[in-house]
């Protein structure tokens, strides 16, 4: 029986973990914090539980088909509910609802901009047929070749790959507020919509035609299910056991080193953040170089805020996004001349209004999230004057004054992306899914140096984002089967 060591314990890591036992493999996680789950971690103080990290539940048909793997299903672990609203998004003079439904949707439109409606149905049809195309066949694939985007349905869709997110939603809607709105879920894949190829659309289908979902309990109640998943099939997880070395004998991976402690074994996989994966080998074993990291784009850093009041808020709804200010200064803040936003965009989310587990009796548990540049100067003094500028503009926009309703505030910034996540530059998402960082362009799955050595995760394929997480897990999980 061949064994596997796995460093790292995120989405990804767990993923190859589960289908690495359930092909027979001797697999061992090993996770440097206290508790597994990556970026994806839990914080729980006084009776509060915030989701560190993701707390989006989109594409629920790629945790099903996950589970569904192992003849389980999603349910056979956490409980679903289908929020409604989906989300709200907060302008400076106005506040769109986006319904559970594309007729809910629709009427939305309707009300911002006379006849859009029409338009809306028809880039949402054309955005399934690019999510049924990307699901199904782009992002299955392992980024070997180029030849792999080249199937008959890609080549009808080649001129989509050309064109921009920013380009198609500004052709079919004139309002500014709607077209925030279409071009908001693209920020999950780290770049800007100016840059992001039209094809990625199919994450419009995703929110509009999906729905937004919560796991009772959180997002943490995934990685949970995700570690009962794995014990069962026999992966032997240890916390508290940072990898310093990954070890090559003869250009081949034999193990890896802990503390000096040597542990052995046929092939390593690094869920780690990529950059940091290779910094764990020697030089002449590493494929990619600090300019090669310098040079791509990587995706957003966060200013995160977990906050319990000790008070229920009103005016807002489990989702909320704040689009007062401007989304191009701000994305250019981040992507083309990166600086601390002078004016930033920011999403807050309450999970205490739709699930009573989240928050004592009466409380509320807020999660702030600011998008920042990565590798900018991270301080206290920073953190706390961008606290001071959002919860402002947070009373004023929803008319409540709660300041004085706080009783819990963390803060989590860049210098904590990589103290806790070893995340280069202190990135929240990961590597852009740009143009030019897409499929075979990505970092990849396994070592052109090193055999027995392969990589998971954001900075690799597919991308960024939980549900490729989770593909990029099985994705390269059969590549190791398959080599070995």
């Amino acid at each position: 029986m061949k064994n596997c060591i796995v460093i790292g314990s995120g989405f990804a890591s767990l993923s190859a973990a589960c289908y690495l036992a359930k092909d027979g493999w001797n697999v061992s996680v090993y996770e440097k914090n206290d508790s597994v789950g990556g970026r994806a971690s839990q914080f729980v103080k006084n009776g509060f539980t915030f989701d560190m990290g993701p707390s989006w539940y989109w594409m629920p048909d790629i945790f099903d088909k996950f589970f569904a793997d192992f003849d389980k299903q999603t349910s056979d672990y956490y409980q679903l509910d289908k929020l409604s609203p989906a989300y709200k998004i907060f302008f400076s003079d106005d506040v769109i609802t986006i319904g559970d439904s594309m007729d809910k949707i629709c009427e939305e439109f309707e009300r911002i901009e006379p006849g859009s409606s029409k338009a809306l149905r028809k880039f949402i049809n054309k955005a399934q047929e690019n999510y049924d195309i990307a699901i199904n066949k782009v992002v299955l694939r392992p980024g070997l070749s180029p030849l792999e985007l080249i199937t008959k349905e890609t080549i009808l869709k080649v001129d989509q790959f050309f064109k921009t997110i920013s380009s198609q939603v500004r052709k079919s809607f004139k309002n500014p507020k709607l077209v925030s709105t279409l071009e908001f879920p693209v920020l999950f894949l780290g770049a800007k919509p100016s840059n992001t190829p039209s094809f990625y659309n199919f994450m419009n289908f995703a929110d509009f035609g999906l729905g937004t979902w919560h796991p009772r309990g959180g997002m943490y109640e995934v990685i949970k299910a995700m570690k009962s998943l794995a014990l069962e099939l026999g992966v032997m997880l240890h916390t508290s056991k940072p990898v310093d070395k990954i070890l090559v004998t003869n250009g081949k991976a034999t193990g890896v080193s802990i503390n000096g402690e040597i542990k052995k074994a046929d092939v390593v996989l690094s869920g780690a953040d990529y950059q940091h994966s290779e910094q764990l080998l020697e030089e002449k074993y590493r494929q990619y170089t600090q300019s090669y990291w310098e040079k791509k784009v990587f995706a957003p850093s966060s200013l995160l805020f977990y906050i319990g009041f000790n008070t229920k808020l009103k005016n807002v709804e489990h989702h909320n996004l704040f689009f007062d200010t401007d989304f191009e200064l701000h994305a250019k803040e981040i992507y083309d001349v990166p600086k601390w936003p002078s004016n930033p965009l920011f999403y807050a989310n309450f999970p205490s209004i739709t699930d009573s587990s989240m928050a004592p009796k009466g409380y509320e548990t807020g999660f702030f999230l600011v998008p920042i540049a990565p590798a900018l100067e991270d301080t206290e003094a920073l953190r706390n004057q961008y606290f001071d500028l959002i919860m402002n503009r947070f009373e004023l926009i929803t008319g409540q004054d709660i300041r004085n309703n706080i009783i819990l505030k963390e803060t989590f910034c860049v210098n904590d992306f990589v103290e806790r996540y070893n995340s280069y530059k202190g990135n929240a998402y990961g590597m852009a899914n740009t143009l030019t960082q897409t499929a075979f362009l990505r970092p990849n799955l396994r070592s052109k140096k090193v055999s027995d050595l392969y990589f998971t995760g954001q900075l690799t394929v597919p991308g960024p984002g939980v549900p490729p997480a989770l593909i990029s897990g099985k994705l390269v999980s059969e590549l190791i089967i398959k080599d070995n």
